[in-house]
């Protein structure tokens, strides 16, 4: 019963007006993450956060490679940027090379409910209950859908409070909260397009790591922020 109402206490935080606005990293310009795998760096991600007046703008880079007996195995780049208006996303745009495949998403506001979706795997319209899945922003924890940042793909989603609970990154120690994303679909868990474990400092809410298994475990870690 303690640990319901704690869960019921976290949502209610995140999905609160005050704190789901992304107005809440203001003061935030800069967030760079590590890619492991297997605890071995491979990679980088970097946001670039700025705001000029009621707008909001978020641009990321990110790329890894990963070899094997001097072997490329995957070679992965992608580039996007949001754009917010007093907190509601207005336009979202990305490019990403995987192993010489180009995989693109442009998503656009069109009214106050709804979005549309140009990508690489879904063109269409979807009701603004969804959002892009950029791990940075907790608002996701408190929605049904996100829309693949790579391709346009939606996923409705599960999220499941796992509870609170100390974590060591980079020397430092923060109080985080643990939360657990699964798709909602009836595929079995081998073949499910999420399941990922995502942490966010209690006190800021700030992203500070995720991981998941696929062949081989990996983590995004953070490594600075200013």
């Amino acid at each position: 019963m303690k640990k319901y109402f704690f869960s019921l206490f976290v949502f209610l935080i995140f999905s609160s007006p005050a704190l789901t606005h992304v107005s809440h990293y203001k003061d935030l310009k800069f967030l760079k993450y590590g890619l492991f795998l297997n605890d071995k760096l491979i990679g980088s991600h970097i946001f670039e956060l700025s705001k000029k007046g009621s707008y909001f703008s978020v641009k990321s880079k990110g790329e890894f490679k990963v070899s094997k007996l001097g072997v490329l195995l995957m070679n992965y780049k992608t580039e996007s940027e949001e754009v917010y208006k007093k907190g509601k996303l207005m336009k979202f745009n990305s490019k990403t090379n995987q192993n010489d495949k180009e995989k693109f998403a442009n998503i656009v506001s069109i009214n106050e409910n709804s979005f549309f979706i140009d990508g690489s795997s879904y063109k269409g319209e979807i009701d603004n209950n969804a959002i892009v899945g950029s791990w940075w922003n907790h608002e996701i924890v408190s929605n049904s859908k996100q829309i693949s940042p790579i391709s346009g793909r939606i996923m409705p989603q599960k999220v499941s409070f796992k509870g609170k609970k100390k974590v060591f990154i980079n020397g430092k120690t923060y109080d985080a909260l643990h939360f657990h994303f699964l798709s909602d679909d009836d595929k079995p868990l081998s073949k499910k397009k999420l399941n990922i474990n995502v942490w966010y400092d209690s006190k800021t809410l700030l992203w500070i790591k995720s991981s998941y298994d696929k062949i081989g475990k990996w983590e995004y870690r953070l490594l600075e922020t200013k």
